[in-house]
């Protein structure tokens, strides 16, 4: 098998082969048990869509409107209007990796057999992946209850041949036209399988994958600057001590601190604050960053917990039971999601916080122990990176504003049937704003502090082998060491793109080992 396929069984799926399929193109197919499990779970459902008693999802309506029995002849029209109707998105595009995320979750649920779709949907589904075809979803028509509503009926509707999509050019036309090009039939709903590609967790859950793999990269770059900052500023590494951890056993408070404490190995910069006689101790943004970055680190651990059970359960309503049942449930119900996806947010602004307090630290004449003002060239005729903090200080400020958690808001739907919600689409949207504003907060430390790190080895200072391999890497990117002041944008662009791509970790690695 290729390695760049990925096989959806009956049993879910794993975090990287969500990211995998979502940003990097991988091909999908359908095992053999699959196949069985959707042929197998679709007899049931013929047979009950037979019988004159009505089954919630199979034989009635939907929501508020489930009291209805629907008869035979309109249930394909049933199927094609839950579809049409519920996709009513508003506002911008999302990003084509959350829509192929979503259409794979979607799809690894319909392949476990209990949703009773029938095995050539769930082809098709895999076919549209495959073909690079990507819906158009809008940012709002998610409460994340009854699942993704609008965002998987717009990829339904694809389904179908209608609405529009993006082809693998990244030109928007209509959907039917899309899969005419690519030999694409579209699909005719039957009983039930409207409602099944449209009830599940699956958009948010694949922002919190996604949110996860680049909140790994940026904690473990965070260490890293830390460790610069540290550095910088002639602070002690005696407080990254193995023994001091163990005494406050929170395993991510361990990590960060060996990873920082690689970092500084061999430096000549560390230790000197005792030559500066009122500085008994460094200041806790300097002092505590295992503490908070490992704080950090254990609470993505456990989202990533939750997040490995939903990516392996089945989330439908009504689901097919092994037993032959059809059972109607809550299992679509986002909040065991909402809520990790809100505590990212808020270790992600704290993070955010930490990093900009050292940088203001290392430009502050009064209290970075000998560094320039700025670190500016010839501080009154250049400003040097004075206002590369005030952009910090900004993103920091929204950081904080999208740490407000938006599981804590419900708000009623479907005339109160659905009259509590998780929001975690809307947690999940606010979090991939603040991933993005993390990895520019940690760019901005790393630019000042390998800027330091310079002025400190033009003293005569030596820094760390890792930290030379980190200054050195950063300037081949394109973000210029000390000197006077010029267009900063594209230096601090420079260093985001960097920290983004996880380049300042691989160029530390090569002398620490790997970082965790």
């Amino acid at each position: 098998m290729d390695m760049h396929t990925v096989v959806v069984g009956t049993s879910g799926t794993t975090a990287e082969d969500v990211v995998a399929v979502a940003r990097h193109g991988a091909r999908v197919e359908l095992s053999a048990a699959a196949v069985d499990a959707l042929a197998a779970a679709r007899l049931i459902v013929d047979a009950l869509a037979a019988k004159p008693e009505p089954v919630y999802g199979v034989s009635t309506g939907f929501g508020a409107l489930a009291s209805r029995h629907i008869s035979h002849e309109l249930r394909a029209q049933l199927q094609r209007n839950i579809v049409r109707s519920h996709a009513a998105g508003m506002g911008p595009r999302v990003e084509r990796e959350v829509v192929r995320a979503l259409m794979f979750l979607r799809l690894k649920t319909v392949a476990s057999g209990h949703t009773g779709v029938r095995p050539e949907v769930a082809q098709t589904m895999a076919d549209l992946l495959n073909a690079g075809i990507t819906p158009v979803v809008h940012e709002y028509g998610s409460l994340g209850c009854s699942g993704d509503l609008a965002p998987l009926s717009h990829c339904a509707l694809t389904l179908m041949g209608e609405g529009d999509a993006e082809g693998p050019d990244g030109t928007v036309r209509p959907a039917g036209e899309l899969l005419a090009a690519h030999g694409i039939a579209p699909v005719e709903l039957a009983e039930k399988e409207g409602l099944a590609l449209l009830n599940g967790t699956d958009g948010m859950l694949g922002m919190l994958v996604m949110a996860l793999a680049d909140l790994k990269n940026l904690y473990t770059s965070a260490d890293v600057t830390a460790a610069l900052s540290l550095e910088a500023l002639l602070g002690t590494d005696k407080v990254l001590a193995p023994e001091l951890h163990a005494i406050r056993p929170h395993p991510g408070q361990g990590v960060s601190a060996d990873n920082m404490l690689r970092v500084l190995g061999g430096s000549g910069l560390t230790g000197h604050h005792q030559d500066d006689a009122p500085r008994v101790q460094d200041a806790y943004s300097v002092r505590c960053a295992p503490q908070v970055n490992g704080a950090g680190r254990d609470t993505l651990d456990y989202a990533a917990v939750v997040a490995g059970r939903e990516l392996a359960s089945s989330v439908d309503n009504p689901v097919v039971l092994p037993d032959g049942r059809v059972e109607s449930n809550g299992n679509f119900h986002g909040a065991p999601v909402a809520y990790v996806l809100d505590f990212l947010a808020i270790v992600a602004a704290d993070l955010g916080s930490i990093c900009e307090r050292r940088t203001d630290r290392l430009l502050d004449k009064n209290r970075s122990h000998g560094l320039p003002p700025f670190l500016a060239d010839d501080a009154g005729v250049d400003s040097g990176l004075m206002i590369a903090q005030y952009t910090q200080a900004a993103l920091v400020s929204e950081m904080k504003r999208l740490a407000v958690p938006a599981s804590a808001d419900s708000i009623p739907s479907s005339a109160m049937q659905e009259d509590h919600v998780s929001m975690g689409w809307s947690a999940a949207r606010k979090l991939r704003t603040a991933v993005d504003n993390l990895a520019r907060i940690v760019a901005v430390e790393l630019y000042a502090a390998t800027r330091a790190v310079e002025l400190r080895a033009a003293e005569g200072l030596v820094p760390a082998p890792a930290s030379q391999a980190a200054v050195a890497a950063l300037r081949a990117a394109g973000a210029e060491g000390p000197g006077p002041d010029r267009f900063l944008a594209p230096d601090l662009a420079a260093a985001d793109t960097f920290v983004r791509e996880g380049r300042l970790v691989a160029a530390v690695e090569p002398v620490t080992g790997p970082l965790a």
